[in-house]
């Protein structure tokens, strides 16, 4: 991931109900929820939330699938393991083992079990 990339999803994150729906997609993992779910869960006007979910979908932290006429939402755990990645790749002065624990952060994320989650834990 790059900078850029990388400034994109903070700016995505730094509303408090981004960053709300965010953790509340990871916790949902694989299965994801509707919009409908999402704002239920979070008491968030509708309207409100699809100008947060559209941001979130452009950094690329989200994931939506079509699901007749609702819309699922799903965490992108690659992209979540991808800006770990990016904020650690220089750890410990670019030894990572020096850093104990550093070494597999990125398999430890809960439900990181897609493949670009292990691709990301494998670079690192």
């Amino acid at each position: 991931m790059d900078q850029k990339a990388a400034l994109a999803v903070f700016e995505s994150l730094s509303s408090g109900v981004r960053l709300d729906v965010f953790r509340l997609l990871v916790k949902a993992g694989p299965p994801g929820l509707v919009a409908g779910e999402i704002a239920a869960a979070l008491d968030i006007a509708p309207s409100s939330l699809s100008f947060h979910l559209r941001t979130l979908t452009q950094s690329g932290l989200l994931d939506v699938e079509q699901e007749g006429r609702f819309q699922r939402y799903r965490a992108s755990l690659g992209v979540m393991a991808e800006v770990i990645g990016f904020l650690t790749e220089n750890c410990c002065g670019g030894l990572p083992d020096g850093c104990p624990g550093s070494r597999d952060v990125v398999s430890r994320l809960p439900g990181c079990k897609d493949s670009a989650c292990s691709e990301a834990a494998a670079e690192r």
